[in-house]
């Protein structure tokens, strides 16, 4: 069945023994600076300080952390040059490369339905300020 076939309230039935290994990984890929990081190595290869200048916003420390766990999980690659100072540069793995579609597809749908969640937040906000 495809996933355009069921109706919406068509139960799900969720593994929840595999939940505990999926979780962790929907987290990092999910995280703002991951997808920010992963979508700005769609480019190419690119050194630290160039990721620093590309995502707007992220701090020295948060681009270490959010590297290291992408390099940990397989999505991105890190190369070393021996040279002075070295020159340290990052790129997507063939894995990492492979979230490129989900991740834009993902921000397609977002951007598709902004009004609509829009619209959402205002009547809840309206029906809990009353509270």
């Amino acid at each position: 069945m495809l996933l355009d076939d069921m109706a919406v309230t068509d139960p799900v039935e969720v593994d929840h023994r595999s939940c505990r290994r999926v979780a962790p990984i929907l987290a990092r890929v999910g995280d703002k600076w991951s997808i920010l990081t992963i979508m700005t190595l769609a480019g190419g290869s690119k050194r630290f300080s160039e990721l620093r200048r590309a995502i707007d916003g992220i701090s020295q420390r948060m681009l270490t952390l959010t590297l290291r766990g992408l390099e940990r999980d397989g999505f991105v690659a890190r190369t070393v040059t021996p040279s002075i100072p070295p020159r340290v540069d990052y790129e997507l793995t063939a894995l990492g490369r492979s979230l490129r579609e989900p991740v834009v597809a993902l921000g397609q749908w977002v951007q598709e339905h902004l009004d609509k969640i829009d619209d959402a937040r205002a009547a809840f906000d309206r029906a809990n300020a009353e509270d």
